[in-house]
């Protein structure tokens, strides 16, 4: 399950987020996870409720957001339909993911005391 390794790395990243900021707690997360990413989005979620545990994410709940994958043109910009041939109807040329499979941390809440 190699969500398992994407819940860890994703912890990592926040954890270094909070001390950047000197965070006693974080209280939510957000993730954009998009549809070509090939991260189950169940499993990210039952990853991430057990590995959170004894970390700053203790108590944050995790929110996952979906990204649909967008196609475009690589010569002209144009818009690809995802559901068509990858090539552009004005152009011919192939098209390109330009978003839909990436796995991006949105957002990070955080307790901040006070200076």
């Amino acid at each position: 399950m190699h969500e398992y390794s994407l819940v860890t790395a994703l912890l990592d990243r926040v954890e270094a987020v909070a001390r950047e900021h000197g965070a006693t707690a974080v209280s939510a997360v957000r993730v954009r996870v998009g549809e070509l990413s090939g991260v189950e989005l169940s499993l990210l979620a039952t990853a991430y409720e057990l590995a959170r545990t004894d970390t700053l994410c203790a108590t944050a709940p995790l929110e996952l957001l979906t990204e649909p994958a967008r196609w475009e043109c690589t010569a002209c910009g144009t818009a690809v339909a995802a559901d068509g041939p990858r090539r552009c109807g004005l152009c011919g040329a192939p098209a390109r993911l330009v978003a839909g499979g990436e796995m991006l941390l949105e957002r990070v809440e955080m307790e901040v005391p006070d200076v």
